[in-house]
Formats: structure tokens, sequence, C-alpha cells
């Protein structure tokens, strides 16, 4: 493993999504492409000191950099991964020799058809559905499909010779037509449900399934009722869009985000139809700019700069802006060509987008937790504040609450390494005025240092305080009363615009005011390190008003009342599949937009 390549820190900031990682070499070569349910467990097997293959040992040797792409699900990963290892070939893949037709499934005559998988010419009696882009995918599906609906898969000379049940049946795989245990009707119901569902109609089919369950359960049958709830359950896990092939045209899909700790470009690469591979860019900019205005200037660079670069006839973003016709308008006369730009689309052109916004978010937040990076931050923050070395412990305080209700105050910790999760700490703030948060700020840092007083836990270097001169004299009374040893107290208010990029900061006390530019990246830091004392703080009274209020996690969120509720749990056939499934799939419940969908999404998987 190349010594620029630190593991444990590229680990710390990845994710535990599904997705694709890629691993390179010093000279940028790629050596691997690889699939996985949880990234980050995924990736952590290869950096153990012991235990691995000579293979992989050697493998592991030569990675310099490793790069991820999240997806919606497994089988988005495994149809991307089959695609990557075709278009380049990496040396440690296994390498098939022969590239064979595209599979399909074939679903035979006859009173008991049979599922399978079929390639080359359709010369058998039955239908045919696909082509599909990969036999796994197919394999996984039509297992998925065997437990919901029981249909055959067996060969047909082994079918016909059977003379009792073979091991499908006892393990609830088969209902064994071929000795006559299910009656011809039955048996064509599941497969016309099967049919529903590789034709596409799942959401019928679905929907179809839950009246069934609710009809069963109001006759007290509630055997059937489970059976329908469980195959309800299998369909939304084999429901998954397959959004890395599928499509049709040559596209790049490019999202843009800007936090005031930094901003990424995320490009995907469509053509034909299927999603060929991804880039992360990280543009310097100004703390204030926003996503738009990086797309835009991102856009102009990337294909006015370099003629030799490929422009793709249509360009999906992730936002709009009002300098599109313009830019348009400059790529015709440049590039003898005038791509259409599209913000608002649908389908698997929409699943593209989400795709690239969900890598780009990642990847940023990865890049604001590299080490490297995050100590050059810490430099520039000492020069700002006029130290002579950089500081290695930052505290942040915020606090959270509701009207006043289930007040919390946080406290996240800093080093040149990154975020110290494991020195994070929650206030439960109680004995206060309702709204008063200097009087929960004096609490918290009051509970906080008088453990410092007594021996316990670490001084910091820097206390970061997010109010303007109140909370800043505040924390200075509580230090006073509590005889803590002097430390840097840094006060950060928002500025009259209440902008990212404006604060107005205080160094010690209220006379001591000075501000940063938009672009130092002490200011950035200090940015990230308060954004996250305040999403720390959220999340905190988030679960401790629904701990208090005894409600579900549902109930919280705004524009799902009861009967939302009760729709939900019926399309998914329960709460546990609800949570397992995407912001796409939320929102093809009905009733649900995409934005009510995000929210339901982020109140599942809250922290």
């Amino acid at each position: 493993m190349s010594d620029s390549f630190d593991a444990s820190a590229f680990l710390a900031a990845c994710s535990g999504r599904p997705g694709v990682y890629r691993m390179f070499d010093a000279g940028g070569k790629l050596l691997y492409v690889g699939k996985a349910k949880n990234l980050k467990k995924r990736l952590a097997s290869y950096f153990r000191k012991t235990g691995l293959a000579p293979k992989t040992a050697a493998l592991v040797g030569r990675i310099a950099q490793v790069e991820t792409t999240i997806t919606a699900n497994e089988t988005e990963a495994l149809l991307l991964e089959q695609t990557l290892i075709k278009e380049w070939r990496p040396p440690y893949n296994i390498l098939l020799r022969d590239d064979k037709s595209y599979p399909y499934v074939h679903l035979s005559d006859g009173d008991y058809p049979r599922l399978s998988i079929h390639r080359g010419a359709k010369k058998q009696k039955g239908r045919y559905f696909g082509p599909y882009p990969s036999a796994g995918a197919i394999r996984e599906s039509l297992n998925l499909l065997q437990k919901a609906f029981l249909v055959r898969q067996c060969e047909d000379s082994y079918y016909k010779n059977r003379t009792r049940p073979c091991l499908q049946y006892q393990i609830k795989r088969c209902k064994a037509p071929c000795v006559g245990l299910v009656d011809p009707t039955e048996y064509a119901e599941d497969v016309r449900h099967s049919v529903m569902f590789l034709e596409g109609r799942s959401n019928a089919l679905t929907q179809e399934l839950s009246t069934g369950m609710e009809e069963a359960a109001q006759r007290l049958d509630f055997e059937r009722a489970a059976e329908l709830r469980d195959q309800i359950a299998i369909l939304r896990r084999v429901q998954d869009q397959q959004s890395m092939e599928g499509g049709t045209g040559d596209i790049d899909v490019i999202a843009a985000i800007a936090t005031p700790g930094g901003a990424c470009v995320h490009l995907i690469s469509v053509r034909g139809g299927r999603v060929l591979g991804s880039k992360n860019f990280f543009p310097q900019v100004a703390i204030e700019e926003e996503g738009a205005d990086v797309l835009v200037a991102f856009i102009a660079q990337y294909y006015l700069a370099n003629h030799e670069r490929d422009l793709p006839g249509e360009l999906i973003v992730n936002t709009t802006h009002e300098d599109f016709p313009t830019l348009i308008a400059a790529l015709a006369e440049l590039r003898g060509r005038e791509p259409d730009i599209s913000h608002r689309v649908r389908g698997t052109r929409a699943r593209w987008q989400q795709l690239a916004v969900t890598n780009a978010e990642q990847a940023l937040a990865a890049r604001l937790a590299n080490r490297q990076h995050t100590a050059a931050r810490f430099e520039a923050l000492a020069e700002a504040l006029g130290l002579d070395e950089a500081p290695q412990r930052l505290e942040c305080y915020d606090i959270s609450h509701s009207s006043g209700e289930a007040t919390v105050a946080s406290c996240v910790v800093f080093g040149p390494e990154g975020a110290l999760k494991s020195d994070y700490r929650r206030y439960n703030i109680e004995g206060v005025t309702a709204g008063d948060d200097y009087a929960a700020m004096h609490q918290a840092l009051s509970r906080r240092f008088s453990k410092l007083k007594d021996g316990e836990g670490k001084l910091p270097d820097v206390l970061l305080v997010d109010g303007g001169k109140g909370q800043l004299a505040m924390a200075q009374e509580v230090l006073k009363e509590l005889a803590v040893p002097e430390l840097i107290l840094l006060g950060v208010a928002k500025g009259v615009t209440r902008k990212p990029g404006f604060e107005t900061l205080y160094l010690n006390d209220a006379a001591h005011e000075f501000t940063l530019p938009a672009d130092s990246p002490a200011l950035h830091l200090i940015q990230q390190i308060r954004d996250e004392a305040h999403r720390f703080a959220i999340t905190g009274h988030r679960a401790r008003r629904g701990k208090a209020r005894r409600t579900s996690s549902l109930e919280d969120v705004a524009g799902v009342g009861p009967k939302r509720r009760r729709e939900l749990l019926k399309h998914f056939g329960g709460l546990q599949e609800l949570n397992r499934a995407s912001i796409e799939e939320i929102a093809k419940a009905p009733g649900i937009s995409k934005k009510l969908a995000e929210s339901i999404y982020a109140a599942l998987h809250s922290e």
C-alpha cells in the first residue's frame, strides 16, 4: 500500500451504503473494481493486518487511491460493477474470455410453466422477458420471485419424472405441481403475478397484494394475510430501480454541492443508456457561493476549455441557473453542438440525477474528513488567531429546542485528524426557563468544565461558542466561576445578512471583533465545526422530543398524518420494509411527493 494512502482516515469517512469501489495504483491505473452491500465494512476487510489471501495482499500493496460510487441498492451496484469490469478490464478482477449475449427470463408454455434463464436464439415456446445486463441479477430476482410466488424453476426432464415432492416443496419454494399438489387455477394466479412483475407492473401488483392482505385480515384469515404481507416484503426487495441500465442516449449527469466547508461536482457518464463511470471534482470556491454558481462555472470550464472532450447531446443537472441559455449558446458556437440542459427529469434520468447528488454529498463529506485537508485548515486557523502553533483540540457548543421544549446542548470536538466523535457529548438541559439559550449554555458549559476541574477529560485549546456577544459573555462567566485555566474563546455570530461567509468573530471578548475572507480555509473550518455542532444538537433534541411524546418516527414528519401513515405501512407491508426503502421507492407510494419522501427518509434514518 502506498505511503500516501491513509486507509484509516479513508475508512473513517467511508459510507456504509451499497455501492461500487475502484482501487488505483500510484500511477492512476485501475487495479480492481468491486461491489458491496456495505462499502465501509467491505473495504475495511482489505486493510486488516492478518488473514489476507496472497492475491488480495498483493492488490492492497499497490493501492494508492480508492474511489467509491454509492448506489440505491445492491442490484444497482452489481450492474455498475459488471459494466466497469467490461469497460476497463482491471488486472485483479476475474475476466471471462467469452462475451455472451445478454440473458433473458423465459416462461415456458403448458399448464404448469417454468421460469428459467435463457441465452441465445429464442427457439423455445413461451414468453421472453429482457434482455437483462447480468445473469447474476436475473438469478437474484428469480430466487426472490420463487420465494414470493412458488413458481417452479426445475428442468422439464426432472419435473416429468417426479413421483413425490422434492426439497423445494419442503422449504416452501414450490407448490409441487409435479405430483398434483396445487390446483392449475391457483398456479396460474401465481404465474400471472410473476408475469406482472417481469413486465414492470410492480406497483399494480403490490397494490393488488395489499388489497388482498386487507381483505384477508378483515375475514380474520390471518395466515393468508401474513403470506401476502411476506410477498409484498419480498417484492419490495426485488423492485430495485435498475438505474445502471435501461436508459437511452448519451448523457452527462452533473451534480454540484456547495457547503461552507467546500464544494464538490460529481459527473456520471452515460453512453448508449448505460452508466460507464463517474468522477469527483473539488473546485476551490468562496464560502458564500451556491451550488448553482459552482455548476455553471464547472460546465463552462469542463466543456469549453477542452475541445477534445466529448460533449454529449444532453446534460442532466441538479439545479437550474439563469446563465444556462448563455452557456448553451457558447457551447453551440465553440463546439458546433447545442446540448439540452435538463433539470426536471423523471424515471431513470431522475434516478441518475439523485445518484449524482448522493455521491457528490458523500465525496464532499469524505474530503472534509480527510486528515491532511483538516490539518491544513488548523494551520490556517492558527494564523488567523495569531497563534504560534496549530491548536490540537477544538470544542464547539450549540443549543437546540422547539419553543423551549426538550432543550439539548451539544458539544462536538475536532482535532487535526478530523472529528473526534468518541468525545462528542450531549446535555439534556433541565430547570431553566423555556427558550432561555443563555441559561442553557451556562448549564452545559458548567457541567462540562466542572468535570475538567475534577480531573476528568481534556482541556480544549480553543472553545467555540455558536452565538454573539451574549453567549461569549456566558462562556466567560462559567470559566471564571470554575477557575478554568486560560483558554482561547471564539464567539461565532451570524453577520447582518445571516448568510455563510459573513460571520462576525469575537476573540476572547466582545472588544476583539474581526472577520475573515469568504475563501479563508480557517473560516471554512469554523463553519464546518459549527454546522456539525448544530446537526448534533438537532438530532439529540429530536430524539429527546420523540421519546417524551412516545410517538413513532413518522409522527414528527410534517404532512404525514394518521391516514398517510396507514397508507404507507399498507403500501410497504410494514415498518420494516419502509425502513429499507430508498427515497425514490417511498415517493412511489400513493400521495407521497419527492419532497415528502425525503422528509420521511430523513426521519426514519436520523441518529
